[in-house]
């Protein structure tokens, strides 16, 4: 199928997502360079003031941010591409929500028993391996990371409740 081409099996337009970047450009752009100008983005005595090279920097990126938009409002009508599909968009999830989650339970929980949670229910759930071979694949790559750099390395990492009532 080419970029191009309508789909009947519906998602967000390209273009619709292009607008939306575009816009979220801009006001990055907006925000800097009005912070730069709080700090002061003129020339001075002893030459540019703090904020004089990043008050640039964000109108340049203004500029950019108004340009892609002008493009995406002239090829608004006529481009009918879709960016992603909402099968596509469930795979992303599938990566991205367990991935949040662990980041999460590395703060919440300590990067070890994240890690192993991790590991064992992403392939139950999304390799489809059985319960013991996850549960133990988890467990063993959150041994050795500990082992390794805990024991060996003396390089502490996030640590949780379950390491505490350990001694670590």
């Amino acid at each position: 199928m080419s970029q191009n081409q309508a789909t009947d099996q519906g998602g967000w337009r390209t273009i619709v997502l292009d607008l939306a970047v575009a816009s979220i450009i801009f006001a990055l752009g907006a925000l800097v360079a009005w912070d730069s100008h709080r700090l002061g983005s003129g020339w001075s005595t002893d030459g540019p003031q703090s904020g004089y090279f990043p008050f640039y920097i964000g109108l340049i990126t203004c500029i950019c941010g108004a340009a892609v938009f002008a493009q995406g409002l002239a090829k608004l009508s006529t481009d009918r591409s879709v960016f992603v599909t909402p099968g596509q968009f469930k795979q992303v999830l599938v990566i991205l929500v367990p991935s949040t989650l662990y980041v999460l339970g590395v703060q919440l929980i300590g990067i070890y028993v994240s890690s192993a949670l991790f590991i064992g229910l992403f392939m139950k759930f999304a390799g489809h391996y059985s319960v013991p071979r996850s549960s133990a694949v988890g467990l063993g790559v959150s041994i050795s990371a500990f082992v390794m750099f805990e024991i060996w390395f003396k390089i502490p990492l996030p640590k949780g409740p379950l390491e505490n009532l350990l001694g670590y």
